[in-house]
């Protein structure tokens, strides 16, 4: 299936996208993980979501999902999880698999974790080494540190780790998570963290349900036996969603207005509204959204995003519209996520005529001189394809190939985008 993207003059225009998915995964987790009913708000339905509420499903944990009222219901026993050997798929959510890795340790039972064939190249080793200092018992089943996970239940003991953050903040926040239930106290020490909002957040979600981690030094974690409490909680939209709309609103020198997120949003990936000021954008922020008015005149600029690292192709796509060129770096972690999105990001800018230099953690992006119509090839990624789309906003010609493949964070991508550039 493809889908030719409409260009549109100028967009004068308001969105509140579905909620976080990063926020609903670790909601989820630490509701299961607490001693009853909790009510979560603004929960988000989609392939990666869906994982990790049948994740934990397969784990022993009751889940009331009403996907159309955004809500779902989690009865957290921390008794009945994982008391019975099972398998559980994971598709290719990162947060499913590496959070339920985990949790799975807490737990009686063996546990075996699995994805596609994408996931099975995703490094997970980091984790396993440090949850087994942590007491567990965890194994790659393969050998090569990567899904399928075997996990041997019978809890955690506690300990000092070390745990390297450069490939993915997720291992950390999966530590973290799992901490709280292991019979003596956790300190975690983190090398070299990439996306550190990310871990920021996960710290917010545990707070929220009653569980304080103590921070003695930047890259320090330390965690004591502790019980998750229910509570009921909202999770606000996803900031990493939204960057397209602003990127919409940049590239067309359109007006898009994001209501839900401010800049002290939990998610980092706000940030990226910092880009575009940089790009010549204005950014106007107040207690309820945050609004970007676009230019004519987008300047290209140097940027690492080591730390907003999901919004890099977002603004890879808006540097094609610049008057120079684009270097983005810090983010070679990217290479290891649901394609290598470094290369084939590459690729499909200069399929749009750019000159692009790629480097091992990044890549330079010289404008197109012309633009020109291309398909984009979506390696599965849903971020490619709502990145490119952008694009095609404002040069005619441009196809999305495989346009389905949002359904893993934002299945309404393509009709919020059609609504958006009606209005």
């Amino acid at each position: 299936m493809q889908l030719e993207i409409t260009p549109v003059q100028s967009l004068a225009a308001s969105v509140r996208p579905p909620g976080s998915k990063s926020i609903t995964n670790r909601a989820l987790l630490c509701a299961a993980l607490s001693d009853g009913r909790c009510v979560l708000n603004g929960v988000l339905d989609s392939d990666d979501t869906q994982a990790m509420i049948l994740g934990l499903s397969s784990l022993g944990i009751c889940i009331d999902h009403d996907s159309a009222a955004c809500v779902a219901v989690v009865h957290g026993d921390p008794e009945r999880f994982a008391v019975e050997d099972s398998d559980v798929f994971c598709g290719n959510s990162g947060t499913t698999i590496r959070f339920l890795c985990a949790a799975a340790t807490l737990g009686r039972a063996r546990v075996r974790l699995d994805g596609n064939n994408r996931m099975r190249t995703r490094p997970i080793g980091d984790l396993l080494t440090a949850l087994t200092e942590m007491g567990g018992e965890l194994e790659s089943e393969n050998g090569n540190d990567c899904p399928p996970v075997i996990v041997r239940g019978g809890g955690l003991s506690g300990g000092h780790v070390v745990i390297n953050g450069a490939k993915s903040s997720q291992f950390i926040s999966a530590a973290l998570m799992a901490a709280p239930a292991a019979a003596g106290p956790v300190v975690i020490d983190v090398e070299e963290l990439v996306s550190q909002p990310y871990v920021e957040m996960t710290l917010a979600v545990m707070k929220s349900f009653g569980v304080e981690v103590k921070r003695t030094q930047p890259s320090r974690f330390e965690v004591e036996p502790a019980s998750y409490r229910a509570s009921d909680y909202s999770i606000e939209p996803d900031a990493s969603a939204a960057s397209y709309f602003w990127a919409a609103a940049a590239v067309t020198a359109g007006t898009v207005r994001v209501e839900g997120l401010t800049k002290q949003a939990l998610q980092g990936d706000v940030g990226f509204c910092k880009c575009l000021a940089e790009m010549g954008c204005t950014v106007e922020d107040d207690s309820s959204g945050i609004t970007v008015h676009g230019t004519s005149e987008l300047t290209g600029i140097n940027v690492n995003m080591k730390h907003i690292s999901d919004t890099a192709q977002t603004l890879a796509v808006v540097a094609l519209f610049a008057d120079g060129p684009t270097t983005i770096t810090g983010v070679e972690h990217i290479r290891r996520k649901e394609t290598d999105r470094i290369a084939d990001l590459a690729r499909e800018l200069r399929k749009c005529g750019a000159r692009v230099d790629e480097f091992e953690d990044g890549l330079r992006i010289h404008p197109a001189a012309p633009m020109r119509p291309a398909t984009i090839e979506t390696y599965d990624d849903h971020r490619m394809a709502m990145s490119f789309a952008v694009a095609g906003l404002r040069q005619p010609g441009m196809v999305i190939d495989d346009p389905l493949c949002v359904a893993k964070t934002y299945p309404a991508f393509f009709k919020d985008l059609e609504r958006v550039c009606r209005e």
